[in-house]
Parts: C-alpha cells; structure tokens; sequence
C-alpha cells in the first residue's frame, strides 16, 4: 500500500519538480515548470453528486490524480488495474487517472508518477535522467 509520503518522495526525487499547495483545494500538488504531473485529489462535491447519480461513491482513503500520455493510456490503466485506477465525469476527456494509494504497490506507484513527470519536463531533462536510469531488465 502506498502513502502520500511515498508520493511525495518519488516525485520530488526528479530534477525540475516542486510541492506546491493547491489553492483551490489545499492538497499537495507536485509540478514542473511545465505544469503539475501528480496531486492530491479529494472529492467535490459535485464529484459526489455525480458519482452517486452513477451509483458509484468514492473510494476511501487517499487519492491523487497523475497524468496520462492521452486517452489510450488512460483506458489502458482503467481497464487493466481497476484496484489501483479510476475515474470521475470530471477527467472526462482529460488525460490523466484517479490513483487510490490503498490499491497500488510502490512499484507501480513509481511507474505511472515517473511517466507522468516525463511528459511535463523538457526532453533534455528527460532524457538525461534516463540516460542515468535505464529501466530495470525483466527477471529471467
């Protein structure tokens, strides 16, 4: 199960990024110069009202939205890891999914906050960080 504080460490562990308070909703927001790429996200009111139209509430525990390189990602992790992966009439159209930290294991955690912050860093910075960490090679 992941935390906030995990969130929080993998993020600010990238070159670019700062924390930052959301004034609208007073969560912690993670971002580059370029934008956010993942935050804290708490239900509206209108989410819930939407939601319970749906007949669908929402979850317990904390949550944080994280971007998606577009629509077919975000379907993608929708469809394949339900425990982990969400969403709300909200994000409809938007590319990015709702993460519930109780469903996720770090690992993931660290793989869908890692793709989000390379789409809003420069491919210089993007790429000189992966020059220095390759991704892990499957286990025979």
């Amino acid at each position: 199960m992941a935390t906030l504080d995990d969130v929080r460490a993998i993020a600010l562990g990238f070159p670019e990024v700062v924390e930052r308070v959301d004034g609208h909703r007073g969560g912690a927001s993670w971002r580059t110069p370029a934008g956010a790429f993942v935050w804290q996200r708490g239900p509206s009111g209108r989410d819930l009202e939407q939601l319970a139209a749906l007949g669908r509430e929402w979850p317990p525990g904390d949550v944080v939205g994280v971007r998606t390189d577009g629509q077919q990602v975000k379907r993608a992790l929708l469809e394949t890891y339900p425990d982990a992966f969400f969403t709300i009439p909200h994000f409809d159209g938007y590319p990015a999914v709702l993460v519930r930290l109780d469903g996720i294991d770090l690992a993931q955690l660290r793989e869908v906050v890692t793709d989000a912050w390379l789409l809003k860093v420069p491919k210089r910075v993007a790429n000189g960080w992966l020059a220095q960490h390759p991704p892990a090679s499957p286990a025979p």
